[in-house]
């Protein structure tokens, strides 16, 4: 049923837990599945030098926060700012038809952590 790249994400997740401030956490959830994630990340020169997650959710939303902090560390501002479900759903495998949900919590909550550090205008 699942691609073997995000059985491995939900099985042997990275990057899981909170940072502490000075780093920015959002919450976001999907009203629609009740999934909640919550995203932080540390900015160093403009880019994401630590990123971490926490997901209350399904098996697709677990591994997909774990895919998308391994892709945030690094990011610049702007590259942050391209992000698209499709870069979770591609790093996972494919996310199956039922689990699209979860790369849209990702880009939601990515949103969110720019709009809350300044990088995006409400």
């Amino acid at each position: 049923m699942y691609p073997e790249r995000l059985i491995d994400h939900f099985q042997n997740p990275r990057n899981v837990g909170d940072l502490a401030a000075p780093a920015v956490m959002v919450e976001v959830s999907n009203p629609a599945c009740g999934d909640i994630l919550r995203l932080s990340a540390r900015f160093e020169n403009g880019r994401v030098a630590e990123a971490r997650y926490k997901v209350r959710g399904c098996t697709a939303s677990i591994a997909a926060g774990s895919a998308l902090t391994e892709w945030m560390i690094g990011k610049t501002r702007e590259e942050l700012g391209a992000f698209t479900g499709s870069i979770v759903d591609e790093a996972v495998g494919g996310l199956p038809p039922a689990s699209k949900h979860a790369g849209v919590l990702c880009a939601d909550g990515l949103k969110a952590l720019l709009k809350k550090r300044g990088d995006l205008k409400p």
